[in-house]
């Protein structure tokens, strides 16, 4: 009888993905609603700078317009087949580039991981990588580093075997990427605007069932009541109202007002949002000046009396 030999060699130790531990794939996610309603211009762009062999594109607006939802709006495309064939079987890899900052000791070899993830990439097929903030690819941009990631990244954009989609502001374009033109040609730059009133109104009621499904509340009122409460709060937290550069632009700054009704919900272990709630939070708004406050309180109450009494709310103040 022949003896059994035992395998006793050491295996491969599993080289350590950068994509599996610092990013994430948004085509994975699941979307209760689309994260990017009333934005199908600027995601047709995106998609169009995706599709030229050696070329990328790169989002540039206002802080807390909607840059990254706009890419989740591509996942939630690509998750839905609702794109051309030529990018059906894409991933989105949103990455945490300041994570990949330094160095990664491999079997006592000290590796850059920045450079791991580009020699990853490599390798990979149909992976689009989300970075936002990719100012700060230039010189890791405000960090004080040698490194240049946008340097590394140049060889597979120009091949066009690595895929990107950037996101920054105007101000950090400006400041940081215009002095690599470089590295910018392999970019299409795609503006993207603040939605108008309208639009920021469609993107909150739209997104409703997403912040439902999140919290556990629901916003139980007919749907004439909810918009018209969201038109008061879109109109409330309209530009000329905010305290100047401290706050969000549309849709942010009154999603986060909404937001707000939603946790005095929950703090009340309420299953609903009832008045009280939208009241607490209209009332502790800090995204406009004081003044501005004390006459959007007094609109809101005359605009809402009836229900405010209906549902017995104490408008008072102390």
């Amino acid at each position: 009888m022949e003896e059994e030999i035992l395998d006793l060699s050491i295996p491969e130790p599993k080289k350590l993905s950068m994509i599996e531990r610092y990013g994430e794939d948004l085509t994975a996610n699941t979307y209760v609603t689309n994260p990017a309603i009333a934005r199908e211009e600027e995601i047709k762009k995106m998609i169009l700078a995706l599709l030229i062999p050696d070329k990328s594109a790169i989002l540039v607006g206002k802080p807390g317009i909607g840059k990254t939802a706009i890419v989740e709006g591509l996942a939630y495309k690509i998750q839905n087949g609702n794109i051309p064939n030529a990018l059906k079987d894409f991933k989105i890899i949103k990455i945490n580039l300041t994570a990949l900052l330094g160095t990664n000791t491999t079997d006592g070899n000290e590796e850059i991981k920045l450079q791991v993830l580009i020699d990853e990439l490599k390798t990979l097929e149909n992976t689009i990588l989300f970075i936002d903030e990719i100012h700060n690819v230039i010189g890791t941009g405000a960090v004080s580093s040698s490194l240049d990631f946008a340097n590394m990244l140049k060889s597979g954009l120009d091949r066009g075997t690595i895929k990107i989609i950037g996101a920054t502001t105007d101000a950090e374009y400006n400041h940081y990427l215009v002095r690599d033109r470089a590295f910018l040609r392999r970019f299409e730059k795609i503006e993207i605007d603040e939605p108008d009133q309208p639009t920021t109104v469609k993107i909150i009621i739209g997104s409703l069932p997403r912040i439902e499904k999140h919290t556990g509340v629901k916003f139980d009122y007919s749907s004439f009541l909810v918009e018209k409460v969201i038109t008061f709060l879109v109109n409330m937290t309209s530009e000329y109202k905010r305290m100047y550069e401290t706050t969000s632009r549309y849709p942010d700054v009154t999603f986060a007002l909404v937001s707000k009704i939603f946790s005095f919900a929950m703090f009340d272990n309420s299953p609903v949002v009832r008045f009280k709630h939208i009241w607490e939070a209209v009332k502790t708004c800090q995204s406009i000046y004081p003044d501005v406050l004390k006459k959007e309180k007094k609109a809101f109450i005359e605009e809402f009396s009836s229900i405010l009494n209906e549902e017995n709310v104490d408008i008072n103040e102390e």
